[in-house]
This record gives C-alpha cells, sequence and structure tokens, in this order.
C-alpha cells in the first residue's frame, strides 16, 4: 500500500496522561524491547486490516469482514498480560485477537479468503477463526453465543485445577442478550475464573450505545451479581488497559471470582464490511478520535517520550507489517479452496475418527441407512 487511510501521521495525543498507568507494576517492569514488541504487534493487526478491506473491495473476499482497527490497543493490552494456562474466546471482530495470539497472517487472510491455507480450513471466514492450540476458541458469529462458552471454559479450567482464566470478550451490542446475564449468574455462584471484557466501541449494528442499552455504565450491572467490576475510561492507551487486565487476572488466579470489565474504544469502520456507518454517526466525529486517541499513534507517543523507539525504527515496523499483510494476500491469492469432500469433514468428531465410532444411526441426512 502507498499509504495508511486509517492512521493519521500527526501525532495529535498527549501521552502525559497514560503516566500514572505507565507507573502500574505490570507496565514499569516492562523492558525496552517487550514495549517496541507491543507496538509492532498492534501495528501489524492495523496493516493487516487495511490490506483485507482491500481484498474485500476487489471482490476477494465474501460473506461478512469485520475490521478492528481503532480498537489494536484493548486486544494487544489484555492479552499480553496473559499466563500460559490462560484461554481466550471472542465474537465476530475477532481478526486482531488472532493475530495477536499467534495465528499467521497468511493463516488469517487465507481463512478471509475461504482457502483451505486458512485457520479454519476455509470454512470459517471473518468470524470464526479458531486457534486450540493457541489456547484461542474463536471467533464466534451469534451474538452473545461466546459468553456462555467463556463461563465453560473458565469452570473447566478451575475443575483441572489449573491457575487459569478466560478472557471472554463481547460487544456493546451483546450485553443485552439474555444469555448474558444467564452467564454472569453462573460465574458468580460457582465462583468461574472468567472476565467478561465488554468491548465498548460505542455503536452496535448501527446504534449506539445511548439508543440501545439503559444507564450509564454497562460495567455496573455487575453488581447485580456481586461480579467486581470496573470502567476503563482511556481504551487507546496500551498501558490503562494492560493495567486493568492485569488485576483482573490477579483476582481469577488467586481468588477464582469473575470479572466485569467495560474498556471503551472506537471502530474506525463500519460494523462489517456492508455497514454505510456515515448514515448515524458523523465523519467529524471519526476524524476527532483519530486525530486524539489514535491507539498507535498514543502508544508510539509514549514510547517516544520514553526513550524507547526512534524514528528509524518506527518506519521499519511500518514497512515490515505493510509488507507481511501484502505476502498474506498474494499467499491466499495462490492457495487452494478447500475440496467438496470438505464438506462432510470437521462436523462430528466420529466422522473424523470412524474407528472409534460408537453411536448408532445416520449422522448426515443423505447417509444411507445403516
Amino acid at each position: 500500500m502507498s499509504g495508511s487511510t486509517d492512521t493519521p501521521e500527526s501525532p495529535g495525543v498527549n501521552p502525559k496522561s497514560a503516566n500514572a498507568f505507565a507507573d502500574a507494576s505490570i507496565n514499569r517492569r516492562l523492558p525496552a524491547k517487550e514495549k517496541i514488541r507491543l507496538y509492532r504487534e498492534m501495528m501489524r493487526i492495523r496493516r493487516f486490516e487495511e490490506r483485507a478491506i482491500r481484498s474485500y473491495q476487489e471482490g476477494k473476499i465474501g460473506g461478512f469482514c469485520h475490521t478492528y482497527i481503532g480498537q489494536e490497543a484493548l486486544a494487544v493490552g489484555t492479552l499480553s498480560v496473559l499466563g500460559s494456562d490462560d484461554h481466550i474466546i471472542t465474537a465476530y471482530r475477532d481478526h486482531g485477537h488472532a493475530l495477536y495470539v499467534g495465528i499467521s497472517m497468511n493463516a488469517a487472510m487465507a481463512e478471509l479468503y475461504g482457502k483451505v491455507t486458512g485457520c479454519s480450513k476455509g470454512k470459517g471466514g471473518s468470524m470464526h477463526f479458531f486457534a486450540p492450540d493457541k489456547n484461542f476458541w474463536g471467533g464466534h458469529g451469534i451474538v452473545a453465543g461466546q459468553v456462555p462458552l467463556g463461563a465453560g471454559i473458565g469452570f473447566a479450567l478451575k475443575y483441572r485445577a489449573k491457575t487459569g482464566a478466560c478472557l471472554c470478550f463481547l460487544g456493546d451490542g451483546a450485553v443485552n442478550q439474555g444469555v448474558v446475564h444467564e452467564s454472569y449468574n453462573l460465574a458468580a455462584l460457582w465462583n468461574i475464573p472468567v472476565i467478561y471484557i465488554i468491548e465498548n466501541n460505542r455503536y452496535s449494528m448501527g446504534t449506539s450505545q445511548e439508543r440501545s442499552s439503559a444507564g450509564d455504565s454497562l460495567a455496573q450491572r455487575a453488581a447485580a451479581y456481586n461480579i467486581a467490576h470496573a470502567t476503563v475510561e482511556d481504551g487507546h492507551c496500551l498501558y490503562s488497559v494492560r493495567a486493568a487486565a492485569a488485576k483482573a487476572l490477579q483476582r481469577a488466579h488467586e481468588k477464582s471470582r469473575p470479572t466485569i470489565l467495560e474498556i471503551q474504544t472506537y471502530r474506525y469502520r463500519g460494523h462489517s464490511m456492508s455497514d454505510p456507518d456515515q448514515t448515524y454517526r458523523s465523519k467529524k466525529e471519526i476524524e476527532e478520535y483519530k486525530r486524539t486517541r489514535d491507539p498507535i499513534n498514543f502508544y508510539k507517543n509514549l514510547l517516544q517520550q520514553e526513550g524507547v523507539i526512534d524514528s528509524v525504527q518506527l518506519k521499519a515496523i511500518d514497512k515490515a507489517a505493510r509488507e507481511e499483510a501484502e505476502a498474506s494476500a498474494r499467499f491466499a491469492e495462490e492457495s487452494d479452496f478447500p475440496e467438496n469432500k470438505a464438506l462432510m469433514e470437521d462436523v462430528y468428531w466420529e466422522t473424523d475418527h470412524p474407528q472409534s465410532k460408537t453411536s448408532q444411526g445416520t449422522i448426515f441426512f443423505n447417509e444411507p441407512p445403516q
């Protein structure tokens, strides 16, 4: 790409307001090399999403495509504090989380293209990235469908006596689903180490939070279930997000108690690529957020203020991220689509392990009777 459409070039932010969070222990002990790595991960997400948008506009990607541009500090901030026995599950805006946990750009872009080399073998698309080997359980297209599953993962960790927790991400548009409150209730009753992270980007599918949810705070609903809660008002600040997530993780690890974190953020693009977002919010609002609270610029300024990174390193990181994203598009383009027979694979465990099949009758409707 010759230039970015979503990252303003002027700094536009004052990093001094983040000093208190930089002093939090989880951030204070970060070595310079790790701080730069986190910046690199944020930039990789941004450039991948920009390249995915191009591919979508060229007709290479079908179906839904929910991009993460503008929310990079949230995924990188929360996931960067996890331990080896912590797990992640999220909704359909899952590209940023997937890239951070280690799904390669090639596998991610190929999945968007519906190719067999994708992280879900081309069967999941944008909303269903999946990597159990990386403690990443999706990517779920059903609104709030992942919320009870997050409680289940947390329960399994507790049952197996693991010092771990499940980070379960959901959007501000999902909080009014009944299953969310059923999950809150069970998490509190059974002392489940699950952290519900509400990625409040202000708008669900074309509807602002003010028009869809009663009350001033989504996190405060946790009080009804005796669950600890907090609101992170500056979700564009990586240090702030890390400090809040680390505190919630400590509670889960040491007390096996749930937490609800509402992290305020902003998406630059529509709900999905098919969403004409200019009909319910103004261009001025979007540009003002980019100018004052772009998460990548904000973190970049912090690192420069700390003397951790220089302009040469910044340019090299950006160049590498762009090249990696371009290479992933070429990889996806050159990969094969799944064969037709793959439709019947990865559906039921027994179909992939016929030697261990114990159930009776037919599994698929087009099978002859046994």
